[in-house]
C-alpha cells in the first residue's frame, strides 16, 4: 500500500497495522525514506525480511517489500535506465511466485510530469509482459501490486465525469491499463474487479483535501495484478477502510488479497 511516507505512517498507526497483519507479504509505496532514516524497529519489523528500493530523489517516492519467508532474489527497477533508482518497483521471487511493489508516476497533465508516466508506460507493459513469460517457464506465478495511479473505468472513481481530462483517468492511460489486462497482451487480471465485479470502487485513495473520505469520492488506483493461475485461486480481495477519518494513517488503505493453496 501507498504509506504517503513511511516514517509519518509509522507514527499514525502503521505499525500497529503490520504487527496484525496475517499477510505473507506487503508492498510499501511512497516510502520516502532511505533505510538509514528508519528505525530499527520499522526497517527490520519482527517477523519479516524487508527489502527497500529508495529513489535517488531525497524524500520521494520509493518502494519496498517485505516477506515471511526469505525470497530466493531481490531485483530493483525493470531494466530501464531512466527508472532504476527512481524507487518505483522491486521484486521478489518466492517458492512458485514472483511478487511485486509498484509505484507507477501519478503524472499531471501538460507538464513533464506527464511525459515521465508516459515514458514509464511505455516501458513497462514489455516488462510485464517478459515478468509473465519467464515465470511461467520457470513454473512461477506473478503478483504486482502497489499504486498504478489510473483508475481503469468509470467504476474505480467517484467522480469521474469531472476527472476525464486528468491524469490519472486520461483515455490513453485507461486504454495502457485495458492492455495489461488483455489476455493477449499483458495477460494479467485485476484481482479486486474480478471477485467484485459489480461495485462501485472499492476505493483505495482519498483526497484530504474537503470531505472526500467521509462521503467516499474515492479512487480505486492501488492494485493487486495477477496471472491469471493466480488470480483463479483467490478467496477474497478487500480494502481495509479506516473506521474515521481521524484514524488514517496514510491518505491510501491497504488492499489486501487472499489465495488458496
Amino acid at each position: 500500500m501507498n504509506v504517503n511516507g513511511l516514517r509519518a505512517a509509522a507514527k499514525k498507526g502503521y505499525s500497529e497495522w503490520l504487527a496484525g497483519t496475517d499477510a505473507d507479504a506487503v508492498c510499501l509505496q511512497e516510502v520516502r525514506a532511505e533505510a538509514d532514516q528508519l528505525s530499527a524497529a520499522v526497517r527490520e519489523p519482527e517477523g519479516w525480511h524487508a527489502f527497500y528500493a529508495p529513489a535517488a530523489a531525497k524524500g520521494r517516492a520509493g518502494v519496498a517489500l517485505l516477506t515471511r519467508r526469505a525470497p530466493d532474489r531481490v531485483r530493483v527497477g525493470f531494466g530501464t535506465p531512466e527508472f532504476e533508482d527512481a524507487g518505483r518497483y522491486i521484486e521478489a521471487d518466492l517458492p512458485g511466485l514472483t511478487v511485486a511493489s509498484l509505484y507507477l508516476p501519478s503524472g499531471e497533465v501538460g507538464t513533464e510530469r506527464q511525459e515521465v508516466k508516459e515514458r514509464f508506460l511505455d516501458a513497462f507493459l514489455p516488462y510485464l509482459v517478459e515478468l509473465r513469460t519467464k515465470a511461467a517457464a520457470d513454473g512461477r506465478e506473478v503478483l504486482v501490486c502497489g499504486d498504478w495511479n489510473i483508475a481503469h473505468t468509470e467504476a474505480d472513481l467517484k467522480n469521474w465525469r469531472a476527472n476525464r481530462k486528468n491524469a490519472g483517468f486520461l483515455p490513453e492511460e485507461r486504454a495502457w491499463l485495458s492492455k495489461v489486462l488483455d489476455p493477449k497482451e499483458g495477460g494479467y487480471t485485476d484481482v479486486v474487479r474480478a471477485l467484485h465485479p459489480d461495485q462501485a470502487g472499492p476505493y483505495s485513495w482519498w483526497s484530504y483535501r474537503g470531505r472526500a473520505f467521509d462521503n467516499d469520492a474515492g479512487w480505486r488506483i492501488d492494485y493487486a495484478m495477477a496471472t491469471p493461475g493466480l488470480a483463479d485461486r483467490a478467496l477474497k480481495a478487500y480494502v481495509e477502510r479506516a473506521a474515521t477519518h481521524a484514524e488514517r494513517w496514510s491518505d491510501h488503505a491497504p488492499v489486501t488479497t487472499v489465495f488458496g493453496d
